[in-house]
């Protein structure tokens, strides 16, 4: 039987979409939330993801304890995540468990949030950061974005600060989820061996008391700020690169063109960065990535080394980048395609890869793209498509940081 898809939307706002494959051997469902650090104000910064983790501990009916018992009984693969842009709670599954998962997922966006526990996740959270605050990269790009973004939310951090964490209250979060969490801001996503309208009805039947907030985003393309940013920590012996300069948005046709870019000059094996640094011993690692969101996007280089390569490792990256259009070859974008065409089938084979690619095409364009037209669109791309969006997006102006001993 073939794949097909299907969509329907609850009295109360909540959607439901679905790629149903009767020939699946398991079944994904995941609640996608259209909130994160973006919809945060300063004085609760980090309420996305903490709210995230309190969505664990417990509900009305269920204890931590049972929440994490009963996926456990059901041999579910579950986890959640928080960007600046969403925050997804998700189960793989069994067929035969799928209604389960459900349940377990529904009842756990109608969190306790009680006090005791939050106290408790509250220090969770700060070994969190400190474990963060142990890693280069992830300093570097909290710190990169914070720069690149200057005043707007998209340059707040996802895990937050010490200081936000500690000066958060539960009453503040309470408004954030009352406020950020109604069921027409939130996109249930499933793929794999299911019977669509038993999951229409269920949800239909545990959502029912949900009520909708009207909850918005200005997806207003937020202005970035160029410079050249240093920051020293001694303790470090190896020296770390970044920059961000603007990029193609979620919505834009022009995405499948800048993978491809990215791709050639940036991936982590056999792109133009790579033979231009690794290759020769200038850097341990180089890459550059596209960041595409709603409304914006950047790219984003990276690169690290020994310090006293620096100067070299940082002007050979930039004429990379600079000179990546005089010399472009249809061989390296069809390469390139290959490459990406063959992970987004791979993705596209597991009903979890394909349920978060359902969830995420729908918070951000609000429609239905299948793998074969995903693949299509990507396969279309041409030389003349690369140059183009290379000219319209010439990876400037741009945001440096470096951060060394």
């Amino acid at each position: 039987m073939a794949i097909h898809f299907q969509e329907h939307r609850l009295a109360n706002g909540l959607t439901i979409v679905a790629e149903c494959d009767a020939d699946a051997h398991t079944a994904a469902v995941g609640f996608f939330v259209r909130t994160g650090t973006r919809d945060e104000t300063l004085p609760v910064m980090g309420v996305s993801h903490f709210l995230e983790h309190m969505m664990f501990k417990g509900t009305a009916k269920r204890t931590a304890d049972d929440v994490n018992r009963e996926f456990d009984e059901i041999g579910a693969n579950y986890n959640a995540y928080t960007s600046h842009e969403k925050t997804v709670y998700y189960s793989h599954v069994l067929p035969e468990y799928f209604d389960r998962s459900v349940d377990l997922l529904s009842d756990m966006l109608r969190p306790a949030l009680r006090q005791a526990d939050f106290d408790v996740e509250k220090k969770v959270i700060l070994e969190e950061i400190g474990m963060y605050e142990d890693r280069p990269q992830w300093r570097l790009q909290d710190a990169l974005q914070e720069a690149c973004f200057a005043r707007h939310a998209l340059g707040f951090r996802v895990l937050e600060t010490v200081a936000s964490i500690e000066a958060l209250t539960s009453g503040q979060m309470r408004s954030y989820f009352d406020a950020r969490y109604g069921p027409d801001n939130i996109t249930v996503a499933a793929a794999g061996k299911m019977d669509f309208a038993r999951l229409v009805a269920q949800l239909e039947a545990q959502t029912k008391p949900w009520r909708a907030t009207g909850a918005g985003r200005d997806v207003t393309p937020p202005a970035t700020a160029a410079g050249d940013h240093v920051m020293h920590d001694p303790k470090l012996t190896r020296t770390y690169l970044a920059l961000m300069t603007p990029g193609p948005s979620s919505q834009d046709e022009d995405r499948y063109a800048a993978a491809v870019l990215t791709d050639v000059l940036g991936d982590d094996e056999g792109s133009r960065l790579y033979w231009a640094l690794v290759d020769p011993g200038l850097a341990d690692e180089a890459d550059l990535s596209h960041m595409s969101m709603d409304g914006t996007g950047v790219y984003m280089a990276f690169a690290s080394c020994d310090p006293d390569r620096l100067d070299k490792v940082r002007a050979t990256l930039l004429g990379v980048l600079d000179q990546s259009m005089a010399d472009l070859t249809d061989d390296e974008v069809e390469r390139a395609k290959n490459k990406l065409a063959t992970e987004l089938a791979l993705q596209g084979e597991n009903p979890g890869g394909r349920m978060r690619a359902l969830g995420t095409q729908w918070t951000y364009l609000r429609r239905y793209l299948s793998l074969e037209e995903e693949s299509r669109r990507l396969m279309q791309v041409t030389r003349d498509d690369v140059v183009a969006v290379a000219k319209k997006y010439p990876f400037s102006p741009r945001t440096m940081l470096v951060l060394g001993p």
